[in-house]
């Protein structure tokens, strides 16, 4: 190995992995360092009660080329499955089981048919609903002032009341931005629908994780990694960083790390602290990045009661249910639903016990069966700053993968990677801060990252 090719990579999430695995390809010596004793960052299964959980429900979109290549990369693409054709079922309270389901005809008329039919909208709110999503695909997503506004006043503008958002449009928002309409920034909002439902026919059909987030990112990412050549370090914390004649020394226990580029891949929440002796005033802007929660029910019952893999639900507390029994490894019998809440500023503060009151009947309104199941285990996963809080003025905010100081490279869905705080951004903010990390050591990128940063399958400069 050539000396002045070290590359210490902080953190082992999805952005930390993408980027160490393309400065090995590309030569570099890599050691990647995560505090956790497993890689996966915020992607992670944990056992309880027999089972194996996942502590939080991770979809993707078939338009999501970067993760789903990281995948093949892991040796892990069999783990996940895509839909053939989007299909959202939409449950509500005393209402049938709807289908909000693509056509065959291209972009944008594909999704015509399911609006027409949407039942928990009337004929007027659909024919208003199908003019709005017109004019979204219309906007320019380069249009800085996008940013200044909310998802929600836009759709107001545009003659979506309160019903029609909760019905239809936060199905989507709340999600992919993990806010609601009503807070989330018009920018992100409108490149989640140009580019995760408006871009192609196919580009809205859901990915699921068939078996549990460590089984197939976590662990497959350990040999993955050791056999492109990087060194792993679990359990040890990077405490702090220092500039040297050489490059960077990453300070930890016992001895310390040096490299000649440092990509720091921790949650922005951590980054500021450690960015702070180097670039003090940026570091200390990551903070006005905020931050939103995500709260995760986990109940097994005693019997089947649900015949779907996934769920929506409208006029309910229950936003997304999935059918988690099979990656599990629930005992014959039972059935393991978990309940996804984004935005779940109310739950955060509220005690299992509460949770368990108000959602338990939530869930039996909406799935029959269930009002005759026994509740074998019942339990509450919190991410208290699961994102970056996807609000007006975001944009701004977020840093691109250079920074003032040449060899420090910035990683993490809340980079500027034009996404919201997803998988696909994750793996795309990694791809684009090996590319400036090798740049900075005066080599050159693997064709998979350089295709990453040049704009292959990235939204246009500008959109967020």
């Amino acid at each position: 190995m050539s000396p002045g090719r070290r590359v210490a990579v902080i953190g082992g999430g999805l952005a930390g992995i993408t980027a160490a695995l393309d400065c090995a390809a590309a030569g570099a010596q890599v050691t990647l360092v995560e505090v956790r004793p497993r890689l996966g960052g915020a992607a992670y299964s944990f056992e309880r009660e027999g089972l194996r959980m996942d502590n939080g429900q991770h979809v993707f979109l078939r338009s999501c080329p970067a993760y789903r290549e990281l995948l093949g990369r892991l040796g892990s693409s069999h783990r996940v499955s895509i839909q053939p054709r989007l299909e959202i079922p939409v449950l509500k309270p005393g209402a049938r089981r709807a289908m909000l389901r693509r056509g065959a005809l291209p972009a944008p008329l594909h999704l015509a048919g399911a609006l027409a039919r949407y039942p928990h909208l009337s004929l007027s709110q659909r024919a208003r609903a199908a003019l709005a999503a017109l004019a979204l695909a219309r906007l320019d997503l380069s249009d800085e002032t996008l940013d200044r506004v909310t998802l929600g006043a836009w759709l107001d503008s545009h003659h979506q009341g309160p019903e029609a958002v909760s019905a239809l449009w936060d199905l989507i928002a709340l999600p992919t931005l993990n806010l609601p309409a009503s807070e989330a920034s018009l920018a992100l909002g409108a490149f989640v629908f140009a580019n995760g439902l408006l871009s192609g026919a196919d580009a809205g059909d859901i990915g699921f994780h068939a078996a549990a987030l460590s089984e197939t990112i976590g662990e497959p990412a350990a040999p993955a990694l050791s056999g492109a050549g990087a060194e792993v370090r679990l359990g040890w914390r990077a405490e702090r960083l220092e500039r040297t004649a050489q490059g960077f020394e990453v300070h930890g226990p016992g001895d310390g790390l040096s490299a000649e580029a440092v990509i720091v891949a921790v949650p922005h929440t951590r980054a500021g602290a450690l960015l702070e002796p180097l670039i003090a005033g940026s570091a200390r802007r990551l903070e006005e990045l905020g931050s939103s929660p995500i709260v995760n029910l986990h109940v097994v019952y005693d019997r089947p009661v649900s015949e779907e893999r996934f769920a929506a639900g409208v006029g309910t507390p229950v936003q997304y249910l999935f059918d988690r029994t099979s990656a599990a490894g629930a005992p014959a019998g039972h059935q393991y639903l978990a309940v996804s809440l984004s935005g779940a500023e109310r739950e955060m503060g509220e005690s299992v016990d509460a949770l368990r009151e108000r959602y338990l009947p939530a869930l039996s309104a909406l799935l029959p069966r269930a009002r005759e199941a026994t509740v074998e285990a019942f339990m509450v996963t919190r991410e208290h700053a699961a994102t970056f809080r996807a609000a007006p003025g975001v944009a701004a905010l977020r840093p691109g993968p250079r920074t003032s100081v040449p060899g420090l490279v910035l990683a993490g869905a809340w980079t500027d990677t034009g996404w919201p705080a997803t998988l696909e951004g994750a793996v795309l903010s990694g791809h684009a801060a090996a590319t400036e990390a090798l740049s900075a050591l005066g080599v050159e990128a693997s064709a998979g990252a350089a295709l990453a940063v040049s704009g292959v399958g990235l939204p246009e400069a500008g959109a967020r």
